[in-house]
């Protein structure tokens, strides 16, 4: 069964649920305030393999160091909502 990522439309809190495909439409009330759940959609990971592609094709350049990691995480979730 996949996990499915949630955030809660009242009052905002994230949950995870693992669930069969066919109920993930409905995940049931907020674990914290009963409200109502909206599934956000998952970052997934891509490895590009096999012929056709080479080593570079998922190369960043001017990847940050560990260090910046937040700042990146805080960036792609931005993204991910919408933002820029």
């Amino acid at each position: 069964m996949p996990v499915y990522e949630y955030a809660c439309q009242d009052c905002g809190q994230r949950t995870e649920r693992l669930l069969p495909h066919a109920r993930a439409a409905t995940p049931g009330p907020c674990p914290d305030c009963a409200g109502t759940l909206q599934r956000r959609y998952s970052r997934v990971g891509v490895r590009l393999n096999g012929w056709g592609f080479s080593r570079t094709d998922g190369f960043v350049p001017d990847r940050p160091g560990r260090g910046e990691f937040r700042t990146v995480s805080e960036r792609a979730e931005r993204i991910a909502d919408g933002g820029s």
